[in-house]
This record gives C-alpha cells, structure tokens and sequence, in this order.
C-alpha cells in the first residue's frame, strides 16, 4: 500500500459517517460512501452536490448502497450503528469484497475491538477508530490497534487522520468510556430541561456555551452527534448501570420517532439547509445596550465578584457606588479594582483613558445611605439566604422607590432573597459569571412578580456592560449550575471505582469532546466548597439522586481542599512564589 490511501471507503452514512465522508472529501480523497438506507443516500448525495456547488468540484464521491463498490478501497472506515450483530455482518461482507491488503477501521465504543476484528475475518488489518465527540476539522480522533495488528495496517491509519483533518490522541476504553457517560448524562440532562418549557434552546445553549465555555451547546451537540445515535447509547448505558442518569429523556424518544435526528436529516433540537447549515439562528446580542434611565448603579459587597461587577460597570461608564462592610474592606476593594485594571491595560484590553476614568467614577464606602441615589443596585453577597434577606431588608428602607434591586445568587431563590425589601415588582436576578470582567454571560432571572420593565432594563444594562443576558425563571440553579453541578456530581462518584484517575478523565474529555477543561479541573476552578453549598442548594430543591452532593467532595471539603483558592483539591496548585 502507498503512504496514502488511493480511495477510501465510509460504510454508513449517519452522522459520523457522513461527516468523515466530507472531510475525506475536502482532504482531496477519493471517497467511496455505503449507505443501506436509500433516503440517506439521497440526502448525503444533495448535500455532496451543494457542497460542491459552493466550493467547486474536488476528488471523487461514489455514493452507492452496494457493498461491492469497496472492491477498489485501499481503507475502509465502517460507521454502522453501535451494535454487535450489525457491525459482525458489515466487517464480515467487507472482508468478503475487499482486497486482501484493505485495511478495515471500526469506529466502535463500547464494544470489543479484538471480537470485532476476529469475527471480521482479517483480524490483523481490522483496527478502531474512536470517536467521542462529533467528527469535525481538526477534531479528536483515537486509532486503536490489537496485539494481533499489522504494523503496515496501524501506520496506514495514523497517516490518514492528520491529512484528513483530524486530530490523533491517545485516551485508552476506561478514561474514554467515563468520558463519554459523563457528557451523554449531561445532554440527556439539557434535552430534559428543554422539553420542560423553562428556557428556550437557543438560551440553553447560549447559557452553557459562555457560562462553561464549551465549544458547542448541548442541544447543538446532540444534533452534530445525532439523536438516533446518542439515545442508543444512553439506553446501552441505562440498561447496563441501571443509572437513571442515562434514561433518555422523553423529548428524544419522540425526535426519533418524528424522523428528527439531527443535522444529518435537516431537522433535530434546530432546523438545517441541505448544506447542513442552522437556520433561523439567532445569537443574542452583545453590546449596545442603552440601559436608559440608568445612570448610577451600587453594588453591596466586598468579595471577589461585587470587585468584578464594581469594575465592569465603573469601566462601562457608569458612576458606581460600592458599600462594603466596613471602611477598611472599602479601602483594600478600591485597591483590588485599581489593580485589576492595570492588569487589564498592561494586557491591552483596557486604555490608560479608560482606566482613570472607571476609577474616578467608582466610590466605596462603608455607609449604605449613599445607595439612595441609585437606580439599580446589585446585591453580591455570601451565598448564604439569611445574609441576602438582611441586605435587602436594608435596601428596602434605603433605595429611591422604582429603583432595580438584582441579586447575584447563583443557587437560591431570588424572590426568597428578595423578599425582605417589600418591592417584588422591583427585584430581578443578574447571575453574573466568575471572574465578571472576563465572562461575558449573565443570567437575567424574572420572577413571577418581576415587573416587564425591571426585566427589559436588566437585559438593557448587560448589554450595556458588554454582556450577553440570558433570561431565565427563578428555578434553584438556574440553567448553567442546573446542568453543571450534576455534571461535576458524576465525575466525583467515578473516583469511588478503583481503575478511575482524575488526570486521565479530565484529558478524555478535553480531547475526546473539546471541553475546556476536564470536570476536576473545572471543579478545582470553582472551589469545591462552592460546589459543595450549590449541590446542597439544588438537592434541597430537588431531592433526587443527581443532585446529591457526593461523599467524598462532603469529605475534601471538611479537610480544607477546596482546590485552587486552598493550592489543594482534586489537582495539586502550587503556591505562585512571590517576587
């Protein structure tokens, strides 16, 4: 076989299949595409012809529903359902039809690649290809060999993958395994949160992109994925742990049997063109907003985020009056903001100009009558109720009437926070994200009392401060700790198995599905004891087994590892050296 692959054959034209179709397609392969199902066939051939249309014609696409076709493939990728007896009887006509010296290439997940290669009939040229996330440009991709492969077979697929596109790691069944129940579980969670009716698609994707900076929201990776593909694999995890985790949710039970799968057939969580290209996106606006009316805004607190909302809303232009508890907190969050902006020039993401000016027009203080002239002002306070209930006791006595009072609760009731203050019309929640100047999302919560205005102005003032809101209820957790924190909850119960390493969890989901950071990273970023109070948060709301905060995050937290705030979590941090 030469160094690359003449043709190359893709047996099943789902979602993966198609998409390593195309890429094999653009990296100038000639591809030859098998699809049993004659209505896919004709899709992926519309789609084909489009693409070229667009782009101009490249090597050749064969597309056909005849196994045969293969006779002339140098490689052969097989991307057939996830399922023993299926992929047995494709591996079996393949190895019946190609060339000796073809290399075949199962993308499989779960099941055995040896069996798999010894049933096909050439075990010694039958490698895996795993996939965890959607096959994409420059997306992961793992070859997987036996002790029984031929050493021309394993090289021919590490050289395939990188001019295709993609990009080889190396995982291992166990991280990837973990990796994938952990992400599945979590879009099963999403695609129940939306059939729920308590937040719109868009917003939930919107929310769990910026909010977790995830490359693609839930419901957009079930339709990259194809939800024919991801509820057979929730049910061959449901049925093999009995975790009600894994139990599809009900919206897509029906998708599949209204035909909605996905990107791959034009209809799934969002409608597609032929191209496979969204419509009807709508990306929320950043920017611009006029937050009309709104001239000076208070902030009551003196931790970490009241200095991030103090800095992002002095820095937008807006005088801002930040009341502290005592005088000598007041001095030392000026000084935190001071230094934070200069980091922010120095970085270039900040003028000189505009840092004098935020600074000129920020003022702190320990008295709370100077909230009285304020037109919104922002709780930020421990996340503890009886705290929040006390702060807007206060502010119900000091603030103008008509004046916005929002809370920054992350995981209580704002209403119940609010309650104290006697204006229910007037209270919302702004659901900033940590750190506040660098995260560009913010949870806009209406209660059930919220004043339309109220609502309008808080989406106007976010805007205003270069943020993208999200509205939402006023539901414990709200959307991005909703879905997040039993998320977290999962990985940490993994670690009670014995053949689980934080280390090689956290790369499987990096690489596997393009996260950001693993989820014991993640949870060291947060502080665990954070985590810990939102997870009893949520399950006092909601008692189910999801949201149980697990025993050993009870544990680490009662010893002080609280991750990186303590240098000590579920990752060691070590102390930066002081110059």
């Amino acid at each position: 076989m030469s160094d690359r692959p003449s043709v190359v054959g893709v047996v099943g034209l789902g979602a993966l299949g198609e998409a390593l179709l195309r890429l094999l397609h653009a990296a100038g392969y000639d591809v030859v595409g098998v699809e049993r199902e004659l209505d896919v066939l004709a899709r992926v051939d519309q789609r084909t012809k489009a693409a070229d249309a667009t782009r101009g014609p490249g090597a050749a696409v064969t597309l056909t529903n005849d196994t045969a076709a293969l006779c002339r493939a140098d490689l052969v990728i097989e991307a057939v359902t996830e399922d023993l007896e299926t992929k047995t009887e494709v591996l079996r006509r393949l190895d019946s039809v190609c060339r000796a010296s073809t290399v075949l290439v199962t993308t499989t997940a779960s099941l055995s690649l040896t069996a798999l290669a010894i049933a096909s009939g050439r075990p010694s040229r039958t490698l895996g290809l795993r996939f965890l996330g959607p096959a994409a440009p420059d997306s992961a991709a793992e070859p997987v060999s036996t002790a029984m492969s031929d050493d021309d077979a394993v090289d021919a697929l590490h050289r395939l993958l990188p001019t295709a596109g993609l990009k080889p790691v190396v995982l291992g069944p166990v991280p990837a395994g973990d990796a994938t129940g952990l992400v599945y579980a979590f879009l099963n969670r999403a695609a129940a949160l939306a059939d729920t009716g308590y937040v719109g698609h868009e917003a939930l994707d919107t929310a769990m992109r910026l909010g977790c900076g995830l490359p693609l929201g839930p419901l957009e990776m079930l339709d990259e994925l194809g939800v024919d593909g991801v509820h057979s694999a929730l049910l061959e995890l449901w049925h093999r742990t009995g975790d009600d985790a894994f139990r599809p949710a009900p919206l897509l039970t029906s998708m599949i049997r209204a035909g909605a799968l996905g990107r791959k057939t034009g209809q799934g969580m969002y409608r597609y063109d032929e191209l496979g290209h969204r419509l009807g996106a709508q990306r929320p606006a950043e920017g611009g907003g006029e937050a009309a009316g709104v001239r000076t805004v208070g902030v009551v607190g003196s931790g970490t985020m009241a200095r991030g909302i103090a800095e992002v809303t002095a820095t937008a232009g807006l005088r801002t009056v930040v009341v502290a508890r005592t005088e000598e907190k007041a001095g030392g969050l000026h000084q935190a903001v001071d230094a934070s902006l200069g980091r922010a020039v120095r970085r270039g993401r900040v003028t000189v100009e505009r840092r004098r000016t935020a600074l000129d027009l920020l003022e702190v203080t320990s008295d709370a009558r100077v909230l009285a002239g304020c037109d919104v002002v922002i709780e930020a306070t421990a996340e503890d109720q009886a705290v929040k209930r006390s702060v807007f006791a206060q502010l119900g006595s000091v603030c103008r009437p008509g004046a916005v009072l929002a809370t920054t609760t992350s995981s209580l009731s704002v209403a119940a926070c609010a309650e104290a203050a006697g204006r229910p019309g007037d209270v919302l929640g702004l659901h900033f994200f940590n750190p506040a100047p660098a995260m560009r999302l913010v949870e806009v919560v209406r209660t059930a009392t919220t004043r339309q205005e109220v609502t309008a102005l808080g989406h106007d003032l976010c805007r205003r401060l270069g943020k993208v809101p999200v509205e939402c209820g006023d539901r414990t957790g709200f959307i991005v700790n909703r879905l997040l924190l039993p998320y977290l909850a999962d990985a940490i119960r993994l670690l009670e198995r014995h053949d689980v390493e934080v280390e090689t969890t956290d790369l499987a989901v990096q690489r596997g599905f393009g996260f950001p950071m693993g989820p014991f990273a993640l949870l060291d970023t947060i502080g665990l004891d954070v985590s810990l109070a939102i997870l009893r948060s949520l399950h006092r709301a909601f008692p189910e087994p999801d949201f149980a905060p697990p025993r050993l995050l009870e544990q680490l937290v009662a010893q002080g590892f609280l991750g990186r705030k303590s240098s000590h979590g579920f990752h060691r941090t070590p102390q930066r050296k002081q110059l």
